[in-house]
Parts: structure tokens; sequence; C-alpha cells
């Protein structure tokens, strides 16, 4: 394990390794088997044997170097579902619980904390330390690891329940997606008074649909490029379908959407095609994380009062409240599942834009069928 780190050398546990696949410096986004002493359990810690990690396009972007060079081995993965085997005297696990990990694996460890945390939205905290290639800021040093591998140590209060309903490869998506697209949702109020656009059906679109169903959504707007999902997005909960390359659509479009979800990172992305069909005093949040700068005129900010905003994730709370949401209403994503072995070419897939609409790494893949759909209820 690399033990010069910009966190600071950690001391590691030299009685145990993990495994996973790490991405690697010049390694053109292939990923390779790495092993590595983790740090030892502290009190509030538990030890994961990870089940099932979902692949996001965050580990795809990373993975390929496209938000920048990789320095050393890093194992991406960031919606980790597995059991608790292991526990510090101060965790509020206990063993044999099945627990779920997102983006954040660390935030203030005091007291004193800061005032993000102390507000409840640790999302934003000054000491956070994100799921993998990311500096502890605890005082222990080191640098975090993700779920693409075998397990995983973190902070019991970042580790949490899933509810029975919900099965452990169908709640991985949850920690990644899920949240993203739930928090702007409940942040801006989505409701019986609100025309809900959300483009890109792909893996957080086609659950930001669902979520605006259960919601009661006024509307519910699918926004694409292509035709070739309309019948899903219609099931997923849309009452109205988009197609940007019919400039009619467009048109007909104007000034109706009151808070719109980018979900789509596409350097084809048309904003000044978006900001037309945004209502007065509406909302354009960004999700996804584009790798080049975006650009647009300001007229129709300044004429119609339209806001470009960004979502970052959600928070503790707000994840709980999220399953809570999804267990009760029936929300689950349309997942595939492959084996952990199988990685490369599954991100080779989730990179070429082929699954409907999540890819879940399973570590002993069953004989159940390989794909997953899920009606939902939005009573």
């Amino acid at each position: 394990m690399f033990s010069s780190q910009p966190g600071g050398a950690s001391e590691e546990d030299k009685s145990v390794k993990f495994t996973g696949w790490a991405a690697v410096p010049d390694g053109k986004g292939v990923l390779q088997k790495w092993s590595y002493h983790p740090r030892p359990l502290a009190a509030r810690e538990v030890e994961i044997e990870i089940t099932h990690c979902g692949i996001c396009g965050s580990d795809i972007h990373f993975s390929t170097e496209g938000w920048g060079p990789i320095t050393r081995p890093a194992i991406p993965g960031h919606e980790i579902v597995g059991t608790v085997v292991k526990r510090g005297d101060d965790a509020t696990h206990q063993l044999g619980d099945r627990v779920g990990v997102g983006c954040l694996v660390s935030c203030c460890r005091g007291p004193p904390v800061c005032g993000w945390c102390k507000k409840g939205e640790d999302q934003f905290c000054e000491n956070k330390t994100v799921t993998f290639n990311s500096p502890f800021k605890d005082g222990r040093g080191g640098i975090s690891e993700g779920g693409f591998a075998d397990r995983i140590r973190v902070y019991s209060d970042y580790a949490f329940t899933i509810p029975k309903e919900i099965s452990s490869a169908e709640a991985t998506s949850f920690f990644c997606a899920g949240i993203t697209t739930y928090t702007p949702l409940k942040r801006y109020k989505a409701g019986p008074n609100t025309r809900l656009g959300v483009i890109g059906i792909g893996g957080l679109g086609h659950i930001a649909l669902q979520w605006a169903a259960a919601m009661g959504c006024r509307e519910i707007v699918a926004i694409s490029g292509r035709d070739n999902k309309k019948d899903e997005a219609f099931k997923l909960g849309a009452t109205k379908f988009i197609n940007t390359s019919d400039k009619e659509q467009i048109k007909e479009a104007a000034r109706s959407i009151d808070l719109c979800l980018c979900t789509n990172a596409s350097s084809n992305n048309n904003w000044e095609e978006y900001l037309s069909i945004m209502a007065p005093l509406s909302q354009l949040v960004l999700l996804a994380l584009p790798e080049a700068p975006i650009s647009f005129v300001g007229s129709h900010l300044v004429s119609q009062d339209v806001a470009i905003v960004g979502s970052h994730l959600g928070s503790k709370g707000d994840i709980v409240e999220m399953l809570e949401f999804a267990a009760k209403h029936g929300i689950r994503p349309w997942i595939e599942k492959r084996s952990f072995e199988d990685c490369n070419e599954a991100c080779k897939d989730v990179h070429a834009g082929k699954p409907r609409y999540r890819i879940v790494l399973e570590m002993n893949p069953s004989a159940s069928a390989s794909t997953s759909r899920h009606s939902f209820s939005s009573a």
C-alpha cells in the first residue's frame, strides 16, 4: 500500500488485507486487482463484508481520468451494500446487520464540529472524506478506498440500515443515484403544484421519474434526445415526453417547466434549449458533472428569473428518509447484476450507456435473473 499520502501516513492493520479492483495511473480506465492494508478498526467504526456495489458514472469519470490524472492505485465504488462482520466498541451497528454506504465515509469527528454539520448538512462538511481516493481528516491519516472490493471499514454513522423491503442489489443505487435525485426534489418542494422536467433518462433519471410520481407532481416531463426510452419513461412515471431532436416539441414546451433535474453530463447538451422550456421563477438543477465547461446566453435567466443551481448528494438524515420513502412507495432502480470479476466489461458498458438502467456488481452471483424491474406505487 502507498504510505506517502496527502492525508498523512496512516497506521495500517497488517493483520488483514482487503482486495479490490483499482484504477491505476495511465491505466486507460482498466481496473486491476489490488490489495491494501486498511486502517485499524476504530471504536466507532464497522468492517463490512461487501456483497454488492453499484457502478456510477462518477466511477467511470475517475477511472478514465476524465476528472484529472490518477497518481496512485485507488479502488472506486460508492454504492456499497454488505454485512457488518466486525465492530468497534462504540459502533452503532451489530454484527450481521445489513447496511449500505454511499458517497461519504466521514465528516467532523468533533467536538468541535463545523457549521454545516451543526445544521445537519454534513454533505458540505469542511472535514468530509468521500468514499474513495480522499484523504481522511480525522487525525489518523490515510486515504479512503471504495467498494469495488471484498471489504471496507467506515465510521458507523455512514453505514445505513437497509429496510427489509429492499433487496441488497437494488439498495446499492439509492446511495448515489437515489440520494442525488431525491434531495433536490425535497429541497425545492416538488409536489402537486410542480411541473417537473427530467433531462436524461438513465441511471439517475429513471429514479427521478419514480420519485416525482410518488410525490404526486402535477406533470412529469421526461426529456431525451431520442425516442428509444419513451415507452419506459411512461412506465417509470412520466406523463409527457419531449424529444429534443424535434425542434417543434421544444417550441411547444416553452416556459412550461417549474423545476428541472439535469442528469445528463453530455458535451452535446443544448443549454439554450433547456433554458427556453423553463417557466418564470423556475430552477434548473445540475446533478451530473460535465468534464468540460458549459456555456449559455444569460437572457433567459434574466428575463424569466430562471436559476441554474447545483445539488450535492444529501445529508445523513436525507438518506435515512429516502430509504424509508423508497420502501414505502415501492420505488426501485432497474438493475442488471454482474460479477465483480466482470467489473471491467461492466464499466465499459456503463461508459457506452448500455444499461437499463444501473449495473450492480455482485460478489457471489446467484442463479437468479440478472435483471430486476420493480413496479412502484404513488399511494
